[in-house]
């Protein structure tokens, strides 16, 4: 059974289906532009390891308290809904899509796609499943690594999940001038030897950027990822950004646009079972609604 081409978790979104399903003219005008390179902090003051790994160490709980102190920790899942843009590799807008993201705490995600959600990909922890037209498949094991790397060193889990880790080294990065906002940058290595950059707003303590820096298990050739972070909203006492865009290497592969986002709501957790997706299936072919359309 072939994969679901319109995947997208929550870190990358695959190109194949989403050209021309929704054109949100006004939403390329924001976008930034694809070449425009994540900036590098300037080298800290001289400082030895243990001031260094303290200083970060304080930034990070001072973006905690920032994006909702304990409502953010304990945030136990979200609902969110907003439209996406993908980009070729050219840079060029390649199409929008629609979707509904789920996410259970901590490593629960099930994205629906299209104005209907009749495409689903959803993560379990280390499993997945997509569901389609086809039917209902397992997520391929290279993209589920893809997942999992991702998953591992994006900002959230690390600032809910990961700063209790005896094994990450911490380093305070220096000052910067980042989307013109004064910000401090934190360095973080961890086992897999992935370096995790961030940039801090000296003002509110948010989240400007993200860089992660690691190696292509194929090719060897060095990759960073970068995440930019704006549009902050409140919501249940949360801080979220309504606006994400992802690059990589300095070229933008995606950016979301969140219409509305709710945490703690009454999703069920049988949402985020294989059964709910072959229980999906089965009513779309029972109505005349699967392979058919």
């Amino acid at each position: 059974m072939q994969m679901n081409p319109l995947r997208m978790n929550p870190f990358a979104i695959s190109v194949a289906r989403v050209v021309a399903l929704f054109a949100v003219a006004f939403f390329v005008s924001s976008a930034r532009p694809a070449h425009l390179p994540i900036s590098r902090a300037q080298n800290p003051d001289e400082m030895l390891p243990a001031p260094s790994a303290e200083k970060a160490q304080a930034i990070l709980a001072q973006a905690i308290g920032a994006l909702g102190g304990s409502a953010y920790l304990e945030a136990h899942n979200s609902e969110c809904a907003g439209c996406a843009a993908q980009f070729e590799h050219s840079g060029a807008v390649g199409g929008y899509l629609q979707f509904r993201d789920y996410k259970e705490m901590p490593d629960k995600n099930r994205m629906e796609y299209g104005p209907k959600g009749n495409i689903v990909d959803l993560y379990s922890g280390k499993q997945g499943w997509t569901l389609d037209r086809g039917g209902v498949s397992d997520i391929p094991a290279t993209a589920m690594a893809d997942y999992q790397e991702a998953y591992n060193t994006d900002l959230n889990t690390i600032l809910r999940y990961r700063l209790k880790d005896a094994s990450l080294i911490f380093r305070y990065g220096g000052s910067d001038v980042v989307d013109l906002k004064e910000a401090d940058w934190v360095e973080i290595v961890d086992r897999d030897g992935h370096t995790i950059r961030m940039a801090f707003d000296k003002k509110t303590s948010l989240p400007i950027r993200s860089a992660v820096t690691a190696r292509d298990k194929e090719t060897g050739d060095r990759i960073e990822r970068g995440t930019y972070y704006t549009s902050y909203h409140l919501i249940n006492g949360i801080q979220t950004p309504f606006q994400i865009s992802r690059f990589r290497n300095g070229q933008q592969t995606y950016q979301i646009f969140y219409e509305s986002c709710q945490y703690n709501t009454d999703v069920s957790p049988e949402m985020f079972t294989r059964a709910s997706l072959d229980a999906a299936l089965a009513t779309a072919r029972k109505n005349g609604k699967g392979n058919k359309k």
